[in-house]
């Protein structure tokens, strides 16, 4: 069975503890000049992770990632002029 995972966006004033937040899940992408990381972590326990991420003192702010919760099914609606385009062989 597959662990669903949530990626937790962590803002840091400084990069310097960004190997730190390794043992909290898989470091995904480490910014430099924006200065944030991205952990993936099992979404069951991402709220308790990310309430002790924020109690770092080197932490500015921690966002979710929504991306588990999005609909990822797309329907192409065709414009009914090129449509019509299509069937004259143009």
């Amino acid at each position: 069975m597959e662990e669903k995972r949530q990626g937790l966006i962590v803002w840091l004033h400084s990069l310097k503890q960004a190997k730190m937040l390794r043992k909290f899940g898989n470091v995904h992408y480490v910014s430099k000049r924006l200065k944030y990381v991205v952990v993936y972590c099992n979404m069951d326990e991402a709220e308790k992770i990310a309430a002790k991420i924020r109690s770092y003192s080197f932490v500015k702010q921690v966002d979710p990632s929504y991306k588990p919760f999005l609909k990822m099914e797309f329907e192409s609606k065709l414009d009914k002029a090129k449509e019509y385009d299509y069937k004259a062989g143009i």
